[in-house]
């Protein structure tokens, strides 16, 4: 490693205030302005070397044009500068208006400045005028919601430019917000009277001193909760025993009704583009009925793995998802991993997924989360078949979740 002289040093942390100064300048100039910045340096070698007069004036007109052009971005601006985006989240077909405030905080008039409002990868732009000490100039822009995603709206920035658009000094004022839009869903019924058969919870054969399923009648141990006793079978054993015997409830294990819905994002098994936002699409209306129900729900899409969401934050993985190469599998072992206590494990994928792989996945989901597997065929029939240990759904389209749904597993 080479160790620099400690004079060098002490230059170099000296000469920074002048460094950040002069790539500030270098910063302001815009495509335009290196072009005179080169044909006037051209000109100046030309007149240099070959004592070219023609030259000498085209050198000097290209100085004073540079000087006249930095002229026009003088000046200090002494404003505060708020971004507002309501709402935040949206979905596909509505709208959302992203607005600026901008208020003169100096003591002086600030004279007329340019703004520039970026949302995604277009610009709005605006010209604020004069404003005295205090005043409030402010403007909005409708960002319509066409397409599923995620849009990045801000900073909002003022510019100074010369008429020729030589040199341009910028200042950002807010921070960057983000526009979630979400996919498109379907309003759809209680998810327990299709897909649960009881929305308290689902019955395992694991018996329990006490829960909501009751299952039978036995005997009485010492340390038995009494407020099982069942006294009218108690008094009847009793009288036929000719001696006091007790019979306590016993219940079957019941689990709180818990969603767990996985979006397989892997471009090759599905057959355009519409077909995977369509999968979205359901995979996110099954989210909105879920919350509806006040259910247990876990999501997982993509790198995003949402636990027990609320409100509209659990639709924003489905605005940032975007087809890769995560294998199926990868989702399953995601499932036993983060909600190996769910009810029912939704997956909603492709035309193209081998049945093989929902066979293997199957096998890497825990055996008490029942699965159902959403397949989007687009234009096909509804279809719906019970085997190798899960249900598949077959639709093709949106409209036919509803329907699809409202019949169950059975």
């Amino acid at each position: 490693m080479i160790k620099l002289p400690a004079w060098l040093i002490r230059a170099w942390t000296a000469t920074e205030p002048v460094r950040r100064w002069v790539m500030t300048v270098l910063r302001s100039v815009t495509g335009p302005g290196w072009a005179v910045v080169v044909l006037t340096v051209l000109a100046w070698v030309a007149a240099w070397k070959l004592g070219w007069v023609e030259a000498a004036v085209l050198a000097v007109f290209g100085l004073v044009t540079l000087v006249i052009a930095a002229l026009f971005t003088i000046g200090r601006t002494h404003v505060e500068v708020t971004l507002t985006l309501s709402p935040e989240r949206v979905r596909v077909g509505q709208s959302a208006i992203a607005g600026f405030e901008m208020t003169n905080t100096g003591t002086r008039r600030q004279a007329s400045v340019s703004v520039r409002l970026p949302v995604g990868v277009s610009s709005a732009h605006y010209t604020a005028p004069a404003l005295a000490p205090g005043e409030t100039y402010d403007d909005w822009v409708t960002i319509p919601a066409a397409r599923r995603g995620v849009v990045p709206v801000g900073p909002v920035t003022t510019y100074r430019s010369d008429p020729w658009s030589l040199v341009r000094r910028e200042v950002g004022w807010t921070d960057v917000k983000e526009l979630f839009i979400h996919p498109e869903v379907v309003p759809l019924d209680e998810i327990g009277t299709g897909l649960l058969r009881d929305l308290e919870g689902l019955s395992t054969l694991d018996v329990s001193n006490s829960d909501l399923a009751f299952h039978a009648l036995r005997d009485y141990v010492p340390g038995d909760d009494q407020r099982y006793i069942h006294w009218k079978s108690s008094a009847r054993l009793s009288a036929v025993a000719g001696e006091d015997r007790f019979m306590v409830r016993q219940f079957l294990d019941t689990r709180k009704s818990h969603l767990a819905v996985v979006s397989d994002l892997n471009a090759g098994h599905f057959a355009s583009d519409d077909e995977f936002e369509v999968a979205l699409s359901a995979a996110a209306s099954l989210v909105v009925r879920t919350i509806l129900d006040e259910m247990d729900l876990t999501v997982l899409c993509g790198n995003h793995v949402v636990l027990l969401p609320t409100g509209n934050y659990a639709l924003d993985p489905y605005s940032r998802a975007a087809m890769g190469t995560t294998g199926l599998q990868q989702e399953f072992e995601r499932v036993s991993r983060v909600a190996p206590g769910a009810s029912l494990a939704v997956v909603v994928t492709g035309a193209g997924t081998d049945f093989a792989d929902l066979q293997r996945g199957r096998a890497t989901v825990p055996y008490n989360v029942r699965l159902l597997v959403i397949r989007v065929v687009l234009g096909a029939a509804i279809t719906l078949r019970t085997t190798g240990g899960f249900a598949e759904l077959t639709i093709g389209g949106l409209a036919d979740l509803p329907r699809a749904l409202r019949g169950g597993l059975s």
